[in-house]
């Protein structure tokens, strides 16, 4: 089973820029995307034998998460249930027979940390119910989670430090979420390897000089490590300023 999920910073924009050219060739199972910025109705494209789920923001043109599937799933459920952090469309739930898929665009905490309160709470709601989710079956989480959890993650760590994405408190909440009993794949599959980021800012040729963030994972449940085979960053696929993520698993 190949999955994928990939922050596509607008689907309108990404449609002229060799979307659907990428998902015929990776040929994923579950594509999952995240800063749609559309409402449902404006999702015209084809893409055959996929069934689609939107959650758009209330505020038009911003935020937006989807997720395009193969196999139906046996339920689906949009957001935490939580007024407070239900407004953005930032959260699809999709139940299958073995397991559950959170697709998320994380919010981000701004420029001079603005909305970090608001991003610590919702980092507890989240964790608290990934955790509800886990304790009926095992859990896939993945998507734009605004936040390179170790030096490692980030091109210039010392210079970004306490920038929104890389401030002490988010990192923090990252390392909660994988101590209670979850597994960033990626780093778990490559724990030494540098330099692979899966998003560059537009200004300063960033993504020319490799100047870049790894904020987009594929998180899972500890007992589903050993059905992973791959987890890739797919660097050299363009059409937004992040790149797709891949997971594989055994099926």
């Amino acid at each position: 089973m190949k999955l994928v999920s990939w922050n596509v910073n607008g689907l309108r924009a990404c449609l002229g820029k060799g979307f659907l050219d990428y998902c015929a060739q990776e040929n994923a199972d579950i594509i999952c995307l995240q800063e749609t910025k559309l409402q449902p109705e404006q999702a015209v494209f084809e893409l055959d034998g996929y069934h689609r789920y939107f959650y758009s923001a209330e505020k038009k043109g911003y935020s937006g998460t989807a997720v395009l599937t193969k196999q139906a799933p046996l339920s689906v459920r949009y957001g935490l249930g939580l007024d407070e952090h239900d407004h953005e469309g930032r959260l699809i739930t999709a139940e299958y027979p073995e397991f559950y898929l959170v697709c998320c665009y994380t919010p981000n905490s701004q420029d001079g940390l603005k909305r970090l309160p608001y991003r610590m709470e919702w980092e507890d709601a989240l964790r608290a119910y990934l955790l509800r989710l886990d304790a009926e079956k095992p859990v896939i989480y993945c998507g734009d989670l605004n936040v390179a959890h170790e030096e490692i993650d980030i091109k210039n760590p010392k210079a970004n430090r306490q920038n929104a994405g890389f401030s002490d408190e988010e990192r923090a909440k990252m390392t909660q979420l994988l101590s209670s009993g979850f597994a960033d794949t990626f780093r778990r599959l490559h724990p030494d390897l540098a330099g692979v980021y899966s998003w560059w800012s537009y200004r300063f040729h960033a993504r020319e000089n490799n100047a870049g963030w790894r904020i987009d994972y594929f998180i899972v449940s500890e007992r589903l490590l050993p059905r992973v085979l791959s987890s890739e960053i797919r660097t050299d696929v363009f059409g937004s300023d992040h790149c797709p993520v891949v997971l594989e698993l055994n099926a």
